[in-house]
């Protein structure tokens, strides 16, 4: 057979298996890759303790130089101590719908049999989805049989620290139980403030990390734009338009 034909044949076949490679990424980022779950001790403000199931759903990196893959959503369920009551929290993170998600999760506490979580914007879409509050933490608690979102005067003074693994551990080298030691171990190197402990005073721009630092967006059909931003809202009134 003819060589110049077999070489052709072989480019062929190898731009064909890039091709669905290609393709079948871009599924795998709109269905999913899986995920990880794992279970933590989570040490509560009086000392008891309280184990919870943490569920990850994964879509694609959000760049190439990442390691971790993009959070689609994440559930947290673990029972009110002393009764067979199950908890869950369930929170998506997709950034193309105008709905207030993308919370991680830093802190769960029980006072009074309530339980209440604390967490922060994840990103900068999510800061401005949540009305860009400052300090900049989404404080909730669980009463008839719902999350609701409190504010900081409602959040209990007696919970201050982080105390899951912030953002969850990594995919590589994930262990199914992790103590509450080894939830303090995972988080020993945070530094940005709403990450590791409750704020009570509104902070100013600086901190790396921190959503106080995102600019202001507003959603404008279909994208995240400035409020400014006059040329976006013609581009998208034209690409609407049609």
């Amino acid at each position: 057979m003819n060589k110049g034909y077999l070489l052709l044949r072989l480019f062929k076949t190898i731009v064909l298996v890039l091709t669905l490679g290609v393709s079948m990424n871009a599924d795998a980022g709109l269905f999913g890759f899986g995920g990880k779950s794992w279970k933590e001790e989570v040490l509560l403000h009086d000392g008891s303790k309280v184990i919870v199931d943490r569920i990850q759903n994964q879509g694609n990196r959000p760049t190439w130089e990442s390691r971790e893959r993009a959070i689609l959503d994440e559930t947290i369920t673990f029972s009110l101590p002393g009764t067979s009551q199950k908890i869950i929290w369930s929170m998506s993170f997709r950034d193309d719908v105008p709905d207030q998600n993308g919370v991680n999760v830093m802190l769960l506490g029980i006072v009074n049999n309530s339980p209440y979580i604390a967490g922060y914007p994840a990103g900068c879409i999510a800061y401005n989805k949540w009305k860009r509050p400052n300090p900049p933490q989404i404080l909730f608690k669980h009463e008839a049989g719902q999350w609701k979102r409190i504010t900081l005067a409602e959040f209990p003074l007696q919970l201050v620290h982080a105390n899951i693994i912030v953002g969850g551990p990594p995919a590589e080298g994930i262990k199914p139980f992790y103590t509450a030691e080894m939830v303090n171990e995972e988080n020993h190197d945070i530094d940005t403030p709403e990450y590791k402990t409750i704020l009570r005073e509104p902070i100013k721009p600086g901190p790396v990390g921190s959503s106080v630092n995102c600019e202001e967006l507003v959603y404008y059909k279909g994208a995240w734009i400035g409020p400014g931003d006059s040329i976006g809202r013609r581009m998208l009134d034209r690409r609407n338009a049609k």
